[in-house]
């Protein structure tokens, strides 16, 4: 039984190849598109899961009021540590200091290398459970051992055995080689690791710093014993730190340890007011909904063009129930028909994924792949195929399957009045699921755009920073100034603490004339040479820029706008302000620099002088050179004075473009899904505009015999369609700004949900489906009415 209706089915596509080809490519598509979603989605979920205690180790973190605002971050002190090992030595398996990701020059001989590594007690290579590919994690307990990433080893020795042999980092730090370790995938938290160092090697921001409970400059991880419930921990640990600090810093400042599971650093790292309101899982929940959209549309094609042609079917239907077929050997029948198309649209669908599956990694940044070895990839892709071959099936096989074999016998069987009806319904879904993507779509490259025209405050342009490896270009700094001003490379130069794209420098301890002293505020500070200004254009309100003919400088600050409107001077200039037991004078107000997200509110920021800094040069290129020449002057000068360090330099407009780059990644994502959602939807009205003008080629024939015009058929075909898209942009419009006015409260920096967005995609739809039932209305139109009429 089941081979005649495979014959059957294969029978049925040879013979109507138009609604085949409709139908296999609507489906592949769709599955298509769900198959790349999926394999995205299952990225994300398993984000960190390469760690074999993924399920055990946290972060610690504290949530801290200021501003009348509970901040949440990772940052910790030293001492935290060792409090844990002494106090709740039972609940922690591992307890491991970090510093952030540090760029750092690692040389072999005269190999040298710019990368990003990581400081970390002795703990961390058994916390990560690194996967070893030379030496063993325990030799890591040796003194000033380094552990080096699989790629790093190779690039600096070759194939040569790596163990044993010496490395400098950042031109002073001698470390031997203690082991390799297989470098960690992309979809994990230290994906960018290429070294471990030992951690109390970092002098110079450790030294100092074993007691102070005020320094959270630092990261500390955790691996709870097997034991331990995370929620009792964290409990426990809540206040350790608002004991150890001075009662006033306590009563303002109200901080609170936690410890923050891995499972959710990826995907939960957002926090208000102290609680975790999601993160990127809202993507995975917005693609997840998309993909199940759009393989619903293609579905859908499937319905409406196999009832379209129920009438055709009708006395096929009417014959099998004549000579005894049951109507479950009919369900049985089409849901084989539906099935064998779902099977061509997978083997189709598979190629499409790998030809879009470059494209796809590089607007996501993913090295996603299809896991061909992978058991329960296949089972899960032939459970997909199934499901989807079931779900386009059902409707068509109840639905042929229930008419009645004496009416279809003798020639009166009818679709009914209402025979038309499921179809337009499922015409309308589709059109309804296209504009909710096309007006999402619009709206966040408006937002994009519209944070990406906000004022900054600063000139990006021609603007670069280099990060420092070694103290090398500190000390030399005023020699190599010298030297690009004579060449004409550059207009100025200056060190700074920080990118002009970064601020993670913060304090608390600022006081001034008539501030609250119940409050607590937090002032982002960065330290600056005197040229900075000068370097990055920062432009002025009030006031005026450091000079180096003023020694009193030395105790001066430049504050921004929104410090400005917090200290609540009417004129800040000249007003003392008290910071860390010292004295300072305002001498200038800027605007405000956008050196964080451009979607938040700009913070309080206060500048100051700094002779010890080191960190980054800022450099802004002369305009009368051409950038190439520019650079290539700033590179000799650079090593000339420091041989050891490569030239790596960001452009500031590159650096300040990355933080769009997630809205629009999921903009070009969403955008590449609506235009399948629409191609879809299109080849789905096209196959229904063909079977209409078809059924109704005797009345168009009769139409044009009593003198209707071409144009009076064309809107009497096109008519329907369009009213069906004029429903589905009417039902589309409210869910679309549900959602999207949800998600622009995400952002305090947001464009406003404006009406032109709806009115253009309301018209692009009407244009869109009119092209697409337009072909088969006109050509029904000009058809000849002898030839339709000459059975009559």
């Amino acid at each position: 039984m089941f081979k005649n209706y495979l014959k059957t089915a294969v029978r049925g596509l040879l013979k109507n190849k138009f609604s085949a080809f409709i139908n296999v490519s609507g489906l592949a598509v769709g599955m298509a598109v769900s198959m790349l979603i999926g394999l995205w989605i299952w990225n994300e979920i398993s984000f960190d899961k390469y760690f074999q205690h993924y399920d055990r180790i946290s972060q610690v973190m504290q949530n801290q009021s200021f501003n009348g605002e509970v901040s949440t971050g990772p940052g910790n002190v030293i001492p935290l540590a060792a409090e844990l090992r002494r106090s709740y030595g039972d609940d922690f398996k591992y307890v491991v200091l970090s510093s952030w990701n540090m760029n750092s020059l690692i040389a072999a001989g005269e190999k040298k290398l710019s990368l990003q590594g990581s400081y970390m007690e002795s703990g961390a290579p058994e916390m990560l459970s690194l996967n070893m590919v030379a030496g063993t994690r325990k030799a890591f307990n040796e003194p000033a051992s380094v552990l080096l990433s699989q790629s790093t080893a190779k690039a600096l020795f070759g194939n040569d055995d790596p163990v044993g042999k010496i490395v400098k980092i950042d031109g002073d730090l001698q470390e031997k080689v203690a082991g390799v370790y297989e470098d960690f995938p992309l979809n994990t938290s230290f994906k960018d690791v290429a070294f471990i160092a030992p951690f109390f090697d970092l002098k110079s921001w450790v030294s100092g710093n074993e007691n102070n409970w005020y320094n959270s400059s630092f990261q500390l991880f955790v691996e709870l014993s097997d034991k331990a419930d995370r929620e009792r921990v964290s409990a426990k640990i809540k206040d350790i730190k608002l004991n150890k600090i001075d009662a006033k810093t306590a009563q303002l400042q109200k901080p609170q340890m936690f410890l923050f599971p891995m499972s959710k650093w990826h995907l939960y790292s957002d926090f208000k007011n102290g609680i975790s309101v999601g993160g990127r899982i809202q993507y995975v929940w917005m693609f997840a909904i998309i993909g199940v959209f759009v393989l619903l549309l293609a579905c859908i094609n499937f319905m409406n063009l196999s009832t379209a042609r129920s009438e055709k079917r009708a006395k096929e239907v009417g014959i099998r129930k004549a000579v005894g077929s049951l109507r479950s050997q009919l369900v049985m029948q089409f849901f084989c028909e539906s099935l064998v198309v779902a099977l061509c649209g997978f083997v189709l669908s598979i190629l499409l994924v790998l030809f879009i599956l470059p494209f796809f990694n590089q607007v996501t940044e993913k090295n996603i792949h299809l896991p061909w070895s992978n058991a329960y990839f296949w089972m899960m892709i032939i459970g997909f195929t199934l499901l989807t071959g079931l779900i386009a099936g059902i409707y068509p096989a109840l639905y042929l399957s229930s008419f009645r074999p004496v009416k279809v016998l003798k020639g009166v069987f009818k679709g009914g009045r209402y025979a038309a009806t499921p179809r337009k319904v499922l015409v309308v879904v589709q059109f309804t699921v296209s504009v909710i993507l096309i007006i999402s779509t619009v709206t966040v490259f408006r937002q994009v755009q519209f944070a990406k025209s906000r004022p900054i405050g600063y000139t990006r342009e021609g603007l670069i920073t280099i990060i420092m490896k070694t103290y090398n270009y500190h000390n030399s700094m005023s020699a190599m100034r010298n030297d690009l001003l004579q060449q004409g490379a550059i207009t100025d130069m200056a060190e700074s603490n920080t990118p002009v794209t970064e601020n993670d420098h913060f304090d608390d301890s600022f006081n001034w004339k008539d501030k609250d002293p119940q409050s607590s505020i937090k002032f982002n500070t960065v330290g600056i040479a005197g040229q900075y200004g000068k370097t990055i254009g920062w432009q002025f309100v009030n006031g005026r820029d450091f000079s180096p003919q003023m020694a009193t400088d030395s105790s001066a600050i430049v504050i921004n706008e929104t410090a400005a409107k917090y200290m609540g001077f009417k004129n800040p200039v000249g007003e003392a302000v008290k910071w860390q037991n010292k004295s300072y004078t305002i001498i200038g107000v800027i605007k405000d620099m956008i050196m964080e997200s451009p979607y938040s509110p700009t913070k309080q920021t206060v500048f100051y002088l700094d002779s010890s800094i080191g960190g980054i040069v800022n450099i802004r290129l002369s305009p009368n050179r051409s950038t190439a020449s520019s650079l290539a002057m700033i590179e000799a000068v650079c090593k000339k004075y420091s041989p050891e360090e490569p030239f790596d330099y960001k452009f500031a407009d590159e650096d300040y473009a990355r933080k769009f780059a997630d809205e629009e990644r999921v903009g070009k994502l969403a955008g590449f899904f609506a235009i399948l959602a629409i191609f879809i939807s299109c080849l789905g009205l096209f196959g229904m505009a063909s079977f209409v003008a078809e059924q109704r080629t005797k009345e168009i024939g009769v139409r044009k015999v009593l003198g209707a015009s071409v144009l009076s058929l064309w809107e009497l075909m096109s008519k329907e369609f369009v009213t069906l898209a004029v429903i589905a942009f009417l039902i589309a419009s409210p869910v679309a700004y549900y959602f999207m006015h949800n998600w622009l409260q995400n952002y305090e920096y947001r464009a406003p949900l404006s009406w032109w967005i709806f009115a253009a995609t309301g018209i692009g739809s009407l244009v869109i489906t009119l092209l697409t039932v337009s072909y088969q209305s006109i050509k029904a139109a000009l058809a000849n009415p002898v030839k339709s009429l000459r059975t009559e």
